[in-house]
This record gives C-alpha cells, structure tokens and sequence, in this order.
C-alpha cells in the first residue's frame, strides 16, 4: 500500500498525546472560535501552543478546525484569528466556509487551507475551484464512492491533495449539514452545538392516546431509524490510497483518548502491514461504537437491519502506564477498576495481543491493594512486558 497520512482526532491533550503515540502523522483539533466542537473539545491559544509544540517535537503535524458556518461578525474577526492559529503552530486550517477561506487566506497567505467535508465537495470541478483560491487539500463529502474518487483524480490540479474519512461516527445528513438539533433544541449542529437528536430512540404516540407509546421499528425490534452506523473501513484501506486519497482522516473529536488510541492503533498496523486485517477488525471492536459500515464507498449506503444504535465494546479501558518503576513494575493512572486476578491485555503500538494476570498492586504509598477502584488512583502493578508511558491497559468484557 502506499503510505498516505494517518490523521487523528483530538478533543484534549490527553487524546493529542494518544495519537501521536500510537502512530498517527498528524492530529486535528479546534481551538477557542468558529469550529463545530466549540464547546466540548476546544484547545485554548495556550493548549494549542502546547499541542503544537508536543507534535513537531515527534515530527508530526497539527491541523486546527475552523470549519463553522460564519456571521458577518466572525468573518471579521477571522483574519486575526488565523494569525493567531499561525503564531502558536499550526499547520493549517480546516475550514468550509467560502467567506472564511477568502479571509484566511487574505490575511495570512503562508497558512494552508485545508477544506472541509462540510462544503461538501462531490466532483473534480469543486477541487479545481477550491485549488484556484488557493486551498492546498480538500476533505471529500462523504457520499462519495470509490469509483466517483477515482474518476477526480485524474481531473483535478496535481498539486491539490485529497483526505477522506475511514474511520468512525457518520451523520445522518448530508455531508453533515443538518437542522435537526436546532428544531428540537435550538442548538444548531452547524454552529459546533449538535446534541445528537439523530441518535435518540422515537416512540409514536397517538394525539387522545398520550400514554400510549409505540416503539418506532425498521426490522427486528431496531428503533434507532435516524442513528448511522459507524464507518470502517481497514479491510479496502489499500483501494482507497490506490484511489488517490493522501490522507486517512478518523472521526471523533468527542472520543476518549482511549477511542483514539485503539483505532489509530489498527489503521497505522494496517497502513504499515504490521498485523493482519482479521486481528486488527478485533482490535477495532475493543473501543466502543455502533454497528459498523463500509458508508457510501461502494454505492448507496445499507442499513444493518440489525443496527440498533447502541454502542458496543469487547473491552474497557483500565489504565493507563506512567512510566517504569522498577524491574518488571510500572506505575499506572486507574480509569476502570481492576483487582488482584483480573487479566489485563496491553495496548501498545510496539506489540500486540499480548496479556497478563495482575498478581501485584500497590498504592502510591507502597501498601498493598486487593483492587485499584478510585477514580484516577495511581497505583504500582507488576507486569512481565515491557511497557512504556503512553502504552494502555484494558480489560476484555
């Protein structure tokens, strides 16, 4: 395969320091203004400083989201933002809207402009207009086949790279444009506060008959009718590089680092032949997520009639190593309760599925534990592998 990007969310420096560790080549995430996260996974001036500074330290990039629908207030404030993104380190900006980019690209000429999937760009001509204010890669809507990205390549601007979603959450409209969020709770999806209505479960309730409610039903018993499955695709990776896609992108700004770790974990293995793809698709179901789905790349999507929305996960994240503490002891940051017995597999990208019995643990104090069960409790356990600060434990359910 050839090796194109792997691009990896992050919506706090935890989840930042979990991609870079486990291979991904650059990490996106949003800063204070104009990006659809902006309440939940927004790095502050000084975070992205930090950030930045923690991913060209390890050679890599970061890419900052500024991919809002604008006001007439925000296109203002645009051209010293993006200064701003510039002086602290970033790479470049993702942006959808046309105002924006025009503002951006105004004000600071040496900052590349990344489109994004929002705009929704389906055909060569849309790369082309993109390329000509001077855009350097654009995000593919999502409803693309293989067979639309191949067709693209060989129309647009050479010099314009292309970035597609493998991995993760798939919205229910079109290219992510969508108003249901604001018509039931006046929070707009568009404007970075979508409260996910898409993925609630709906009764039918007759006007006289208030208390009576009927389970809205596809087939075998599934309710979620508006909830997507989520996107994979590890098994046609190399289809897609062969197509011309230069970057990888995972979703999941909203995604613990354990999330991030797990996946960025089994597409850099596949990226790099590293473990075959039947070992890597269990790897992939030990994060939490929905049925999964190949979207739109071999032609209109398919429901799963066995998708019922509902988030599943083989494993649960237990820990996270520190660093070493002595031959064959490691001090680890508790997430999920583990006791003395319990079987811990280990999440590294050095090795894979390798396991242990926990026969020693010890809290910071030196005393002895039947269990660690605080929240963020670092304790000392004994483990035969060599592990490293960054590498993850977890406990399969």
């Amino acid at each position: 395969m050839k090796k194109p990007e792997l691009l990896a969310p992050a919506g706090s420096p935890e989840a930042l320091r979990a991609a870079i560790h486990f291979g991904a080549d650059a990490v996106y995430v949003g800063g204070p203004l104009l990006q659809l996260r902006a309440e939940a996974a927004g790095f502050s001036f000084d975070a992205l400083a930090e950030g930045a500074d923690y991913v060209h330290g390890r050679g890599k990039k970061l890419y900052v989201a500024v991919n809002c629908f604008a006001t007439n207030a925000e296109i203002a404030a645009a051209p010293a933002y993006a200064k701003e993104l510039r002086s602290v380190g970033a790479d470049a900006v993702i942006v959808s809207d046309l105002g924006l980019i025009a503002a951006i690209r105004k004000a600071v000429p040496d900052l590349p402009v990344h489109v994004s999937t929002q705009a929704n760009v389906l055909n060569y001509a849309a790369v082309n207009a993109f390329a000509s204010m001077g855009c350097r890669r654009v995000v593919l809507g999502r409803e693309m086949t293989l067979a639309d990205i191949e067709a693209l390549k060989g129309k647009i601007d050479p010099d314009v790279e292309i970035e597609a979603f493998v991995h993760g959450a798939m919205c229910m409209a079109y290219s992510g444009r969508c108003l249901l969020s604001s018509f039931l709770n006046n929070r707009s999806g568009n404007r970075g506060e979508c409260t996910q209505p898409c993925r609630w479960e709906y009764y039918l309730v007759e006007k006289k008959r208030a208390n009576m409610l009927i389970p809205v039903a596809e087939e075998d018993g599934a309710t979620a009718i508006l909830s997507s499955a989520d996107l994979n695709c590890l098994p046609f990776l190399n289809r897609l590089a062969d197509a011309g896609v230069s970057s990888f992108k995972i979703e999941g700004r909203m995604k613990s680092p354990y999330y991030v770790a797990t996946v960025v974990n089994a597409y850099r293995r596949r990226i790099d032949g590293t473990a075959e793809v039947d070992v890597l698709e269990r790897e992939l179901d030990a994060a939490s997520h929905r049925p999964y789905t190949s979207g739109f790349y071999f032609g209109e999507a398919k429901t799963d009639p066995n998708n019922d929305g509902r988030y599943r996960a083989s494993c649960r994240f237990t820990g996270v190593v520190l660093g070493k503490t002595g031959e064959g002891t490691y001090l680890v940051e508790m997430r999920n309760a583990f006791a003395l017995g319990d079987t811990l597999e280990v999440l590294s990208p050095r090795s894979i599925g390798l396991s242990f019995p926990v026969t020693s643990i010890r809290g910071e104090s030196g005393e002895p534990k039947e269990k660690a069960d605080l929240v963020q409790e670092k304790v000392e356990i004994a483990c035969p592998h060599a592990l490293e600060a960054g590498d993850i434990l977890r406990k399969r359910l």
